[in-house]
């Protein structure tokens, strides 16, 4: 074992989907059967290495492990940087889940297939890249690898939903094509690209604040940044890395590109896109920026609670079964982001605890969304019912998705929230309290519509029956998505310290300086 763990694993993680991409360029279009079985084969390669890192990885020492890299340009102090933590342990594997789960959903694709998976390939190698990179330049140029293919994978082979024109608005509708694939995909590009400008700006502040010496994260984390510099550095981090991870108010694209996106880009999207904005708020805003996330904590707690309860309330006025489930991923995000504003130990480990079991969550709903769609023809939630019966497996695991999302204890969901919640509840800050009874209400309403939805659909009689009369349940590959992540919510649900253990030795090490900036702060008053 020793011997295999010499090898770059982390490298293999991240290169694996990157290298099968390249390998498809040269197979024919006709090949479907070569197309995913390269795709699953690149998704194994990075699940088995994630396995093995995070087995090998030793919980006792800490810190980055499986170090490699050598310099990209010098001259600027850009190298390629790789390491692990505890977080990105967690992460890995989360991100592994999800895209072998993911190559098996889309297994029935008929359009175009070789393409699409070449596009979702590179999006998971930016994915990877991002967890693993200890460069900011190489950090950043991750990032947009992962963030960019989404623009065509939904413009090509997303769906369009026609959205009624009314009220004052209409023509505007209309002339935006509201509702469509394009428009999703234009959105979603446009606002991630302007976070990213801010993301930038927070990067470069840093690196010339150090001379322009450097990128490493780990050199540049030792760095004493002036007050006023991480004053403003850290919103722009914050706003830039909050609009991937659905900060209101700029959450807009997200139901719109769920909503629009095929299944495996979905699973991606929710499951794992949105972390990278919440892993970069924390990883880089609050960890390098101390004493700014300070100063900004209770605005981004503010607006994280305005998050789970919007998004709640949101997810409960829809119809479309996809809307629910994405507003509902609004609505999980704001847990994430309460967490880490609480500045706790609790509410760190809970934000990113939150991370990896919505992302198995959501990844496991969009995963039944796309069957139940495929079969019926419809996502709209009160013209179906009766499905339990044609559809036994699909019912069984869209209820386990059902009970983690509203917070059942026994679930991964239960272990995230609980977690937040009592960091809310402990923190120094006054309105701890309070944010942690509206972040229990988001709770509750998340219990209303997933219960409602579940019911309807599978337990209700629906309007016109005979309609679905020729349903069928889950076969052949499509049971791998199920069982995996409806598994995996119930193991970690059950045995949370099997990821917790990771997640909570970098909280401690990364909470030090943020703890001492507090400390100075409660000492001045």
């Amino acid at each position: 074992m020793s011997d295999i763990m010499n090898l770059p694993w982390l490298s293999i993680i991240v290169m694996a989907p990157l290298v099968a991409a390249g390998l498809l360029l040269f197979v024919p279009g006709s090949s479907k059967g070569t197309t995913r079985i390269l795709a699953v084969c690149a998704s194994v390669v990075s699940l088995v290495g994630s396995l093995l890192v995070a087995v090998n990885y030793d919980r006792d020492a800490g810190g980055y492990q499986f170090r490699e890299g050598f310099d990209l340009i010098p001259s600027l102090g850009i190298r390629y940087d790789l390491g692990v933590d505890g977080w990105g342990v967690s992460l890995l594997l989360l991100t592994s889940l999800i895209i072998f789960a993911g190559s098996f959903a889309t297994w029935t694709l008929r359009n175009r297939d070789k393409e699409f998976y070449i596009l979702l390939l590179a999006l998971v190698t930016g994915v990877f890249g991002v967890f693993v990179s200890l460069d900011l330049f190489v950090f950043f140029l991750f990032y947009e690898i992962a963030v960019l293919p989404m623009y065509l994978l939904i413009g090509v082979w997303g769906s369009t939903k026609k959205v009624a024109e009314a009220g004052p608005f209409r023509y505007l509708f209309r002339l935006l094509d509201i509702g469509g694939k394009e428009y999703a995909a234009m959105k979603l590009t446009l606002m991630l690209l302007l976070g990213s400008a801010f993301i930038l700006a927070g990067i470069l502040a840093m690196y010339v604040e150090n001379g322009s010496t450097t990128f490493s994260i780990l050199a540049l984390e030792q760095v004493q940044y002036s007050s006023d510099m991480q004053w403003w550095a850290f919103p722009a981090l914050w706003l830039g890395f909050g609009t991937l991870a659905g900060v209101f108010p700029f959450h807009t694209w997200s139901p719109d590109g769920h909503a629009s996106a095929p299944t495996a880009v979905s699973m991606l999207h929710a499951g794992v896109l949105m972390k990278l904005g919440a892993f970069g708020i924390m990883r880089i805003g609050m960890v390098m920026l101390p004493e700014g996330a300070l100063w900004w904590a209770e605005i981004v707690a503010w607006v994280a609670v305005i998050n789970i309860v919007y998004g709640a309330l949101s997810a409960m006025g829809q119809t479309d079964l996809k809307y629910v489930i994405a507003y509902s991923s609004v609505s999980h995000m704001g847990i994430v982001m309460l967490g880490a504003a609480t500045l706790t130990p609790e509410g760190w480990n809970g934000a990113i605890y939150q991370m990896f079991a919505h992302g198995l969550m959501t990844g496991l709903f969009f995963a039944l969304v796309g069957l139940i769609y495929e079969r019926a023809h419809s996502r709209e939630i009160f013209q179906m019912g009766g499905f339990a019966k044609k559809m036994p497996g699909v019912a069984v695991f869209f209820t386990i998705a059902c009970l983690s999302s509203l917070g059942m204890p026994g679930m991964a969901g239960f272990v995230a929230e609980l977690q937040v919640f009592l960091g809310a509840w402990s923190s120094v800050f006054n309105a701890g309290v309070l944010w942690a009874c509206l972040g229990i209400f988001g709770a509750w309403a998340t219990a209303v519509y997933v219960l409602r939805g579940t019911r309807a659909i599978f337990w209700g009689p629906g309007p016109d029956t005979e309609r679905y009369a020729d349903l069928a349940d889950a076969r052949g590959t499509e049971w791998v998505a199920l069982v995996l992540l409806g598994g995996c919510l119930i193991l970690f649900g059950s045995k949370p310290d099997l990821i917790l253990n990771f997640i909570d030795i970098s909280t401690i090490e990364y909470l030090a300086p943020v703890t001492d900036a507090l400390n100075e702060f409660q000492g001045a008053k």
